[in-house]
């Protein structure tokens, strides 16, 4: 499961935002992965990527909603704070949208007597 902020979901609702910058001690998704985003719904992971903050352009910033890397890595800085300075690594989560994946739970057979 991916948690954001309220501010985030009519963004990753419409389709705009489609990644994520997430600080870890360790990779924790693959590509390939189905999660889910409390408020937006299920998401299908397309790509998770090690990146160097420092070296994040203006055009890495746009997928995440930001206009500028500037303004990314300030959001970040602001909710990473902790991790940031314990030394976390920093992933670029790539993911889209996946309504048609809904969470199945297998039937139940009845016993028949």
């Amino acid at each position: 499961m991916l948690l954001f902020k309220k501010k985030f979901l009519a963004a990753i609702c419409a389709g705009q935002k489609t990644q994520t910058i997430r600080l870890w001690k360790y990779r924790r998704m693959r590509s390939g992965q189905r999660s889910y985003i409390p408020g937006a719904g299920y998401i299908r992971i397309l790509a998770v990527d090690e990146v160097q903050l420092d070296a994040l352009t203006d055009e890495d910033a746009l997928p995440d909603g930001f206009q500028t890397a500037a303004q990314l890595r300030a959001e970040i800085e602001r909710l990473y704070a902790r991790e940031l300075a314990a030394g976390y690594r920093a992933y670029r989560v790539k993911f889209r949208l996946a309504p048609e994946e809904t969470k199945v739970r297998p039937k139940r057979q009845t016993e028949q007597r």
